[in-house]
């Protein structure tokens, strides 16, 4: 939640307190996902109406950006105006930015006096304008409670396909991915806990990659509502026009990404036009390890890689464990409306990616507590956001680090719809 919302929840609490009837909002609140039903159930242990008000406000601060326009709609749909009206009207006032709005003057217009036949009529005063219509907008721009969220609202929401190469064939010189089944289990889980009908796919060479991409692209996506797309491989870099890497199949060749998503495009897949597809890809993007820069010791952290971390790189040439390989790329392979995608990277272009053989790779361990702990009140990019600041504390072997990112063509929002519980 801002601080702006914060604050106004903060004035108004004891207001809020004192008038608020918590028993009418509990459904509305749960079936909008900013409660879930353990919290509603705590609010509910209070004895008091007001102790559950008290405690209902409290924990509406801790849930999200959604959470306090989600209320005020809650409080209409239940009747209770007055304290819509004392909300909206309960902000401090935001300073005007250039250019200022013109002022609407509104004359006072006095009757004239009286005549015999005259009707004094009274004057009638303007009615009161809102703070928040008085805020003016930057031109050329349009306000951000003015952008949308894609609907995903469909049940099911979509398709999820996993890819999941762990053991790889003597002969492409790859070493096995221990710890990628690990990554696999979570990430099945938690993208059927988010409504998504989940397919695995392991051990995959290079031709049944693409065929199983091929075959996702065919189906018939139009009562759904999104498309996912996880890759789980060891990666290398590919020359590229828009995303960069490319994912190894178990049998040595490498898929580039920018093919993976041209699958799903708006030309090759139109049942997912104007829909969100998302990628995501724990794959190295090269070979280089990141060491790092000295920071403040406010900005550090106590790293949790340990002595057991792998990367999913190709090897290296100039050692005995290492590679180097031609990278097949497709002319056609290219990306004519790159709307509605959204790739996630497990690390930075050029660089490793961090796995550890117990734990599973840094990137899907942090991306599948945030997808828990944060679905049910922010947007996707704010969550990626969340996964890129907490990979990047850790340290492989006390040295090495590790940076996520995203190539982010989203045109809205997207709130995912978690399952209750």
């Amino acid at each position: 939640m801002d601080e702006r919302h914060r604050r106004i929840l903060q004035t108004n609490r004891s207001n809020l307190v004192a008038d608020l009837d918590p028993s009418s909002l509990y459904d509305g609140l749960l079936e909008k996902g900013v409660f879930t039903q353990d919290m509603i159930d705590k609010i509910k242990s209070k004895k008091t109406r007001r102790d559950q008000a008290r405690r209902l406000v409290q924990d509406l601060e801790t849930r999200g950006t959604r959470a306090f326009p989600v209320f005020l709609e809650c409080l209409r749909d239940t009747g209770q105006h007055r304290l819509v009206e004392l909300l909206q009207n309960g902000a401090p006032p935001v300073q005007p930015q250039a250019p200022l709005p013109v002022p609407v003057v509104h004359p006072l217009v006095q009757p004239r006096p009286p005549s015999p036949k005259q009707v004094v009529r009274p004057v009638i005063q303007p009615l009161p304008i809102s703070p928040e219509n008085l805020r003016p907008t930057p031109p050329g721009r349009k306000r951000r409670d003015s952008i949308q969220s894609y609907k995903m609202d469909a049940n099911p929401c979509g398709h999820c396909l996993i890819i999941n190469n762990v053991d790889f064939e003597p002969l492409s010189e790859l070493s096995n991915r221990t710890g990628s089944n690990i990554d696999c289990d979570k990430l099945e889980r938690r993208f059927k806990a988010l409504n998504f009908i989940v397919d695995v796919k392991t051990n995959l060479k290079y031709k049944q990659i693409r065929h199983e991409l091929s075959a996702l692209s065919k189906k018939d996506h139009s009562q759904y509502d999104c498309c996912v797309v996880i890759m789980l491989s060891h990666g290398t870099e590919v020359s590229h026009n828009r995303f960069p890497g490319a994912v190894h199949g178990v049998d040595g060749p490498a898929v580039p990404v920018q093919l993976i998503t041209n699958y799903l495009n708006g030309r090759h897949c139109p049942s997912l036009q104007g829909k969100p597809k998302l990628f995501f890809i724990q794959a190295c993007g090269g070979g280089e390890r990141d060491t790092g820069f000295e920071v403040s010791p406010d900005e550090s952290r106590p790293s949790i890689g340990g002595t057991d971390d792998q990367t999913d790189a190709i090897p290296m040439s100039s050692s005995s464990d290492s590679l180097s390989m031609s990278d097949e790329t497709d002319a056609r392979a290219t990306l004519p409306t790159p709307s509605d995608i959204l790739v996630s990277y497990s690390t930075f272009p050029g660089y490793v990616s961090w796995r550890d053989t117990q734990s599973g790779s840094w990137y899907v361990e942090t991306l599948d507590r945030i997808l828990e702990e944060n679905a049910a009140t922010d947007d996707l990019a704010t969550m990626l956001m969340m996964v890129n600041h907490e990979v990047s504390q850790n340290s492989a072997k006390g040295v090495y680090k590790q940076m996520p990112g995203s190539f982010n063509f989203l045109r809205k929002h997207l709130y995912f719809q978690p399952q209750p519980q």
